[in-house]
């Protein structure tokens, strides 16, 4: 999972919760955080493959954080400001969100030439085995989130986020819960239109790279790294804007209901990512040059 790039592509401010994680430093060392696809757990890459990758990756990755970072730090700023300040409204947040979704275009943008590269160096095999990964995620998906009935969805749905609030606020009260509960249930099959839009893309995926020597692969990688959207159905579109509303509701109203500790809390949480970047040694580098 790409920790740090999902924390801001998730509907910011609380959702930061929604990707559960907080361990920033070491997030952002993992292999995959500057690729928009988890690459290791569908690549079996050979130790030349790895050695390429490798040098490429420390390359993406000074890039990222000599360029990106400063203004990731910048947009904490602006996050905790709204905080601070108890402005988290609608308007607010759909900006953040256009920040961070723009943020993200660029280090796909960034990186696909390297994706490009490596996918086109792949062997029938290494593609076989991709696939085979693919689909083995698919099962384990729909066991994990489309197996249970739409009750249960619904209520395990508010059980995970009941857990992330926790580690961002503390404890929630009734009033945080029942909103929770309702938040679940607005969301209704979003399960299956999420899954079934994951497949779409990951068979659009394996398609073009059945296809990697034709003069075409680069930019369907590219679409399908930086341009993702633009392959969703009609159909998921709308339920995906209607999930980013549903979201921006929720945390308003969260935040609405929050205590002071609460508050102090999630700030204290937000000023720990903001710890967490200062102390990355390619920054502190970056800044010294």
């Amino acid at each position: 999972m790409s920790r740090w790039l999902k924390q801001i592509a998730a509907l910011l401010l609380l959702t930061l919760a929604l990707s559960a994680c907080s361990r920033v430093g070491l997030a952002y060392r993992n292999l995959d955080v500057i690729i928009p696809w988890t690459l290791g757990d569908y690549l079996d890459m050979s130790g030349e493959q790895k050695g390429w990758f490798n040098e490429r990756l420390k390359e993406h990755l000074s890039w990222h954080c000599t360029t990106q970072l400063p203004g990731y730090l910048d947009w904490l700023d602006r996050l905790q400001q709204m905080v601070e300040t108890n402005q988290v409204t609608d308007q607010a947040l759909q900006v953040r969100t256009q920040e961070a979704k723009a943020a993200i275009a660029q280090t796909a943008r960034e990186i696909t030439p390297s994706a490009i590269e490596l996918l086109q160096g792949l062997d029938d095999k290494q593609v076989a085995e991709m696939n085979e990964a693919f689909a083995k995620d698919q099962r384990k998906r729909q066991a994990e989130y489309l197996k249970p009935s739409l009750d249960q969805q619904i209520k395990e749905r508010s059980q995970r986020m009941e857990k992330r609030l926790e580690d961002w606020l503390g404890s929630v009260n009734p009033a945080q819960k029942q909103r929770v509960a309702t938040w679940s249930a607005a969301l209704g099959d979003q399960n299956k239109q999420w899954i079934a839009n994951r497949a779409h893309w990951q068979d659009q995926f394996s398609k073009a790279v059945a296809e990697r020597k034709s003069p075409d692969f680069p930019q369907r990688i590219e679409t399908l790294l930086v341009n993702r959207e633009s392959l969703w159905t009609p159909a998921y579109r709308q339920a995906f804007a209607d999930t980013e509303a549903q979201a921006r509701s929720l945390i308003v109203d969260l935040m609405a209901e929050s205590t002071p500790a609460q508050r102090q809390r999630l700030l204290k949480k937000i000023d720990g990512v903001r710890e967490d970047f200062n102390a990355l040694k390619c920054l502190k580098a970056a800044r010294q040059e």
